[in-house]
């Protein structure tokens, strides 16, 4: 099994990981912010679990496929693009449609959930991620290398979570207090649309 220095020397890593705001911090804090703090968990959860995926997909070696072919990659990175710029032009039109008078209703937490699990599976750059980052801590002496990883890979979900539903806590809290601000209201879809879009647009234009 994973010697217990190997371990610590691995959690504080991947706490600094998490707790620097990316990408996923961002889509969380965003759901969080525009529909609440159970669309903003939920976002987490479905990370989370497209994470659980990534994790499986490398003990698997099905991420070193990806890894190898860039016809493969390229077409998982831009369905992954074409999906968030996707969610970002369908919130932008629904604030045209608020503009014009229809109230638009939040997210609700099983389609945050949903949107994040796509969206995290869509990135490659993730799996790609798992499969350079997880070996590091493994030690093959200590037999199992299978089980190594995975156990490495759920501790990396367990902290990625927690420090998802701490930003979605703290951004749903701040999203009741601005949605009551009329201007704010007006405003949000427009900005978690280009927020989307801009998302898209940096996966788009990742390489490996």
């Amino acid at each position: 099994m994973i010697e217990p220095t190997v371990l610590l020397t691995y959690v504080i890593i991947v706490l600094g990981f998490v707790f620097i705001p990316g990408p996923a911090t961002l889509l969380t804090v965003t759901r969080a912010t525009s529909s609440g703090a159970k669309a903003g968990i939920a976002t987490g959860a479905g990370i989370a679990v497209g994470d659980v995926i990534h994790t499986l997909l490398a003990v698997l070696g099905l991420s070193a496929i990806i890894a190898t072919s860039a016809v493969l990659f390229n077409v998982i990175k831009y369905l992954g693009a074409a999906y968030l710029i996707y969610l970002g032009v369908k919130a932008l039109l629904a604030q045209s449609s608020n503009l014009a008078g229809i109230k638009i209703p939040p997210v609700t937490p099983g389609t945050a959930f949903k949107q994040a699990v796509y969206a995290e599976l869509l990135n490659p750059k993730t799996a790609l991620f798992f499969l350079s980052f997880l070996p590091q801590f493994v030690q093959p002496e200590n037999g199992m290398v299978f089980l190594q990883l995975i156990i490495l890979g759920l501790i990396f979900v367990a902290l990625g979570l927690i420090s998802t539903v701490v930003f979605a806590v703290s951004a749903g809290a701040l999203g009741d207090y601005l949605r009551k601000n009329p201007a704010v209201v007006k405003w949000q879809n427009k900005v978690v649309g280009l927020i989307f879009v801009s998302l898209g647009v940096r996966l788009a234009l990742q390489e490996k």
